[in-house]
């Protein structure tokens, strides 16, 4: 079974999100949307478009209790249900909410750090 096949996002917490996001925006050119984030079309070598994005956001960080970090990565997989059974039968904390939507369907599992990993199978085609 493939585990993780990329990442789909990087989230960070701020204090003051609004502010972070300017920063980004001035100092490395993201460009930041009204959302507080951008999405990054993928590109092969050559600089041609590729099917995929990898999103990048600023926001308060209320999404990612438990953990107390000031970050959370989103990992693109192949089969969300088939690896948060083989991650709980090797005794990870796998928590127990699953969303599933248009976006796709999404877990999270705590690493031994106490981080929260969000898992992102996306929706057929993506």
């Amino acid at each position: 079974m493939k585990r993780v096949t990329g990442i789909g996002g990087i989230f960070i917490a701020a204090r003051d999100p609004k502010a972070l996001c300017a920063w980004y925006k001035a100092h490395l050119g993201i460009d930041v949307q009204d959302w507080g984030g951008t999405a990054f079309r993928w590109l092969d070598d050559a600089g041609a478009p590729q099917a995929g994005t990898t999103v990048w956001s600023v926001g308060d960080g209320s999404n990612f209790a438990p953990s107390k970090s000031t970050f959370m990565v989103n990992y693109r997989v192949d089969d969300l249900h088939g690896l948060l059974s083989v991650l709980r039968t090797e005794g990870c904390q796998v928590l127990d909410k699953i969303e599933e939507s248009e976006f796709g369907k999404f877990g999270w599992v705590m690493d031994p750090e106490g981080n929260k990993v969000e898992l992102w199978q996306p929706p057929a085609g993506q």
